[in-house]
C-alpha cells in the first residue's frame, strides 16, 4: 500500500486519569497523541465554566511555554481533547511522586541528594525568571522511572517583572518542608542537612536563608566568607610566588 494512503492513527488514545498527580485546580491525565505518550492537564469540572479559571490556565500556558529546564516538565501545546476540553499538553513523565515514595517508605539517599541539588536548581531557575507558582510539595515532585531524575510538574501560573522578597522566602520555607519530609525517611542522612532544613523552616523569617544562593552555598558546605578567604589566600600565595621568582634569591637558569 502506498504510504500516503495509509490510514492515520487516531489522534488521542489511552487517556487515563492520574488521581495522585491532581493539582488544586487541575486534573492530570496520561495519554497517547498520535501514538506518543504525553500528559494532559485540564481544569477540574467545577472550574471549567468559570472564566476566571479559564483565563488562569491560558495564562499558565503562556508563562510556561518558553521555560526550558531539565528539572521542570516542558509544555508542548494547548488544545482541545475529546471528553476533556482545553488541555495543556506536556512531556510524559513516567515515574513516582515524592509523596508516593514517602508513603511507600521507598525514599533513599539518592532522592535526598537530588532534592538538595536538582530541586534547588529548578527553584533558582523559577526565581530568576520571576515565575509565580503554587507551593512546591511532595505531590508535585516526580522522580522518573529509569534514571530517577527529578521533575517539577506544577510550575508557574504567572510571571512578574520582579518577585517580592516574600516570594523567595516562601520557596525557601517550602523547600525546607520537603527536605524535612525526606530526612524523616532517611535517618542516616548527613546531620548538617537537618540543620539546613530547620533554618529553612524557622518561624522567624529573619533567621531563614535570605536567598536560594545562600541556601545553595550552605548545602555545599560553603559560605560567602569561605569563598572570599579562599580567594585572598590564593592571591597571597601567587603574589609571594611572583616576588620569589623575581628576587635575587630565586634559582638561576643554568646556561
Amino acid at each position: 500500500m502506498n504510504e500516503t494512503n495509509k490510514e492515520n492513527p487516531e489522534k488521542w488514545t489511552e487517556i487515563e486519569l492520574l488521581p495522585e498527580w491532581d493539582e488544586e485546580y487541575y486534573d492530570v491525565y496520561t495519554a497517547k497523541k498520535f501514538g506518543k505518550w504525553v500528559m494532559l492537564k485540564t481544569l477540574k469540572d467545577k472550574y471549567k465554566s468559570d472564566p476566571r479559571f479559564s483565563a488562569m490556565i491560558e495564562k499558565e500556558f503562556d508563562v510556561r511555554y518558553n521555560l526550558a529546564h531539565p528539572h521542570i516538565v516542558m509544555i508542548n501545546d494547548y488544545e482541545d481533547v475529546p471528553g476533556l476540553g482545553r488541555c495543556i499538553i506536556t512531556d510524559d513523565v513516567y515515574g513516582d511522586s515524592l509523596a508516593k515514595l514517602i508513603r511507600e517508605k521507598r525514599v533513599t539517599e539518592s532522592h535526598v541528594e537530588k532534592i538538595c541539588s536538582q530541586l534547588v536548581d529548578a527553584l533558582d531557575y523559577i526565581q530568576r525568571n520571576h515565575i509565580v507558582h503554587f507551593p512546591v510539595r511532595p505531590e508535585t515532585i516526580i522522580f522518573t522511572e529509569n534514571i530517577g531524575n527529578l521533575k517539577l510538574i506544577d510550575v508557574g501560573f504567572d510571571q512578574k517583572e520582579h518577585l517580592s522578597p516574600a516570594d523567595a522566602e516562601d520557596d525557601i520555607m517550602n523547600f525546607g518542608k520537603v527536605l524535612t519530609a525526606v530526612l524523616e525517611e532517611v535517618p542516616d542522612a548527613p546531620a548538617y542537612l537537618r540543620r539546613i532544613a530547620a533554618k529553612c523552616t524557622e518561624p522567624n523569617s529573619k533567621k531563614r536563608y535570605r536567598s536560594i544562593h545562600e541556601l545553595r552555598l550552605d548545602l555545599a558546605h560553603r559560605s560567602n566568607n569561605t569563598v572570599y578567604i579562599a580567594i585572598i589566600i590564593f592571591l597571597i600565595v601567587m603574589i609571594g610566588l611572583l616576588v620569589w621568582l623575581t628576587s635575587y634569591g630565586a634559582p638561576q637558569a643554568v646556561e
